[in-house]
């Protein structure tokens, strides 16, 4: 077994079974969430396991929120009407640093990445029964930073 589906498999999920996983999901009391890190050439791998333990939980009751920050950014780049062509075109203009700042701006000001995820979160969650899988972060490199993207979110 790999690192990664150990960790997943035999630490996280157990965790996740719990009635509430609050306590001891986090070495920070105030947030109840955790940081699942894997090597990037795994992604695949990692997504199908990750799917797998989804449907794992919701056979044990608990309710599974999927939010991808890759779609999250195609929405607030939609919403600019900003399309994947007119990215690439940009970019061969102005070159790929102002393109960044174009999609960083996009995330940070426009179309704020928190408030997109939040929007995707459940109205009225349960801490018990709700979890929520947010995923392909690295989608976002380099055009944003989502070291403090939780942070945001728990304010």
């Amino acid at each position: 077994m790999t690192d990664w589906k150990d960790r997943l498999t035999r630490n996280l999920e157990p965790l996740l079974r719990l009635p509430d996983p609050r306590p001891k999901i986090s070495a920070y009391d105030n947030m109840p969430c955790a940081i699942f890190r894997y090597p990037p050439r795994e992604e695949f791998a990692v997504r199908a396991e990750v799917a797998l333990l989804g449907t794992r939980l919701e056979q044990t009751g608990k309710s599974i929120i999927r939010i991808s920050l890759a779609e999250c950014m195609a929405a607030a780049l939609a919403a600019e009407e900003i399309t994947p062509a007119e990215m690439a075109e940009q970019e061969r203009a102005v070159g790929l640093e102002k393109t960044v700042d174009t999609v960083s701006n996009v995330l940070d000001e426009y179309q704020p990445l928190d408030r997109l995820v939040l929007e995707r979160m459940p109205l009225d969650p349960d801490p018990i029964r709700d979890i929520v899988f947010i995923s392909r972060a690295g989608a976002l490199f380099p055009m944003y930073r989502t070291s403090s993207l939780l942070e945001q979110m728990m304010g």
